[in-house]
């Protein structure tokens, strides 16, 4: 396990000093500051003098009970988490542990992996309140990307390396993760920064326009062409284009883009000369070229000549605290747009936005979710109960442990299901089985539902 950058403190207390021993030793060696107390008394004069962060605590005790300890924490240490062991374990015991406001109930006798998971998910709940109570650095990168993640910091150095040259670029991620973004920083970041930059929406032009829109047209070419008229490659003479989703070109366009990469040459509709331009080409697609290459639905020649410089955009569920600073920019964004104070997201919405859900749009539906709940919510903080439906779901709710396995099973399918709008693809992903696995326990849960 790779030790916390900063050392998390945490209360041990336990009235048997083996345990009390073999907890310290282990969590010491993960990398965390480890206090420890043999009772409750004990216990609460250390956290009144030395900031806690999380306390593990037994049940039984003599004279006064972890259940008493935790009361304590709840009333008067609100920054810190709590872990409840016990070797008495009883549906009941952790029915009233959760509902006192143990985040983590943890049975004896239980393993060294058991309880460093159960260390780390109460720890993250903390940084997920903290990070929601403060007023977050929102680090801002070329041209309006936001992001500090791993995989966004090699976004940022590639793009730097792209502005630099000349080449073509493939641009590849899911709908919604920001690609014509991407595509503006290499350009604006590049000397051809003073000329235009000419996005076109390969998927939104009708076929039978795309060909006049890209070259341009001459007076006479076509019946209402009543004078001569520019495409996009001579707008962007000097600068840049992007063939926005370029998988959705033809293959009979394919050809004429290709044509145009080889020669740096383009043929106004009607024209009987070539005109030379000077345009850098940027392509981004949501699909895989190869993939589409194997099925006759894209050129490979023109693949080639696309993918000289390639930048891979992560999914936004990849980018792990990326999501809690996009969603306080964008709820900073909107409320000023509407005049309203900027809103605090509890930790628990938080714990929802980062881990819970699944975000099947990406970076574009974080920023429609975040708009709906400014101008939706009143007050100027959000709660779980302010969430739409979707991300309800993936709120945790208190265990019920009386409920069958199958019951439990069959709920968080269908959860996961709904956060990822019916794709079973994605579901399956998520859920970490196979398509098929997740087709053989949907048969189940319908046969046992009758339908």
């Amino acid at each position: 396990m790779t030790p916390p950058s900063k050392k998390a403190s945490i209360l041990v207390v336990d009235d048997v000093p083996n345990t009390v021993e073999v907890i310290q030793r282990n969590l010491t060696a993960a990398g965390y500051a480890v206090l420890t107390a043999p009772g409750v008394h004990e216990a609460i004069r250390i956290a009144e003098s030395t900031p806690i962060d999380l306390v593990i605590t037994d049940w039984k005790m003599p004279k006064v009970s972890g259940i008493d300890l935790v009361r304590h924490v709840r009333d008067n240490l609100r920054d810190t988490e709590v872990i409840m062991i016990t070797g008495y374990p009883s549906v009941e015991g952790a029915v009233e542990a959760v509902k006192t406001g143990v985040e983590e109930y943890l049975p004896k006798p239980f393993t060294d992996e058991e309880l460093l998971a159960a260390v780390r998910r109460a720890l993250e709940k903390l940084r997920m309140r903290r990070f929601g109570a403060a007023t977050p650095r929102t680090p801002v990168r070329p041209y309006g990307l936001i992001g500090d993640s791993a995989p966004m910091l090699e976004v940022f150095k590639a793009i730097g390396k792209a502005a630099s040259a000349s080449a073509t670029v493939l641009i590849g991620g899911e709908s919604g993760t920001g690609k014509e973004l991407v595509a503006r920083a290499i350009h604006y970041s590049s000397k051809r920064s003073a000329a235009a930059f000419v996005p076109v929406n390969c998927g939104g032009i009708p076929e039978g326009l795309l060909e006049s829109e890209l070259f341009g047209y001459v007076k006479g070419a076509f019946t209402g062409a009543d004078e001569s008229r520019a495409g996009f490659f001579q707008t962007a003479d000097g600068g840049t284009i992007l063939f926005d989703e370029v998988s959705e070109t033809s293959l009979a366009m394919q050809v004429k883009l290709l044509r145009v990469l080889q020669d740096r040459e383009v043929y106004m509709v009607g024209a009987k000369r070539g005109r030379r331009v000077d345009v850098r080409v940027l392509a981004s697609t949501n699909k895989s070229l190869p993939a589409l290459v194997k099925k006759g639905l894209f050129r490979e020649d023109l693949y080639f000549r696309l993918n000289v410089i390639t930048i891979e955009l992560p999914p936004l569920r990849g980018r792990g605290d990326d999501i809690l600073l996009l969603a306080h920019h964008f709820a900073k964004k909107y409320a000023g747009e509407s005049g309203k104070p900027v809103p605090r997201f509890s930790g628990e919405v938080m714990h929802v936005l980062k881990n819970g859900y699944y975000w099947p749009g990406n970076v574009r539906e974080l920023e429609n979710a975040v708009h709906r709940l400014v101008v939706m919510t009143d007050g100027d903080h959000i709660d779980v109960q302010d969430l739409p439906a979707p991300l309800r779901f993936c709120v945790a709710r208190e265990p019920d442990l009386t409920r069958p396995l199958a019951e439990v099973e069959a709920e968080y399918i269908r959860n996961v299901l709904a956060s990822v709008g019916g794709n079973r693809t994605q579901a399956a992903e998520v859920l970490q089985i196979d398509r098929k696995t997740l087709r053989e326990k949907l048969k189940k849960i319908e046969t046992r539902s009758g339908r």
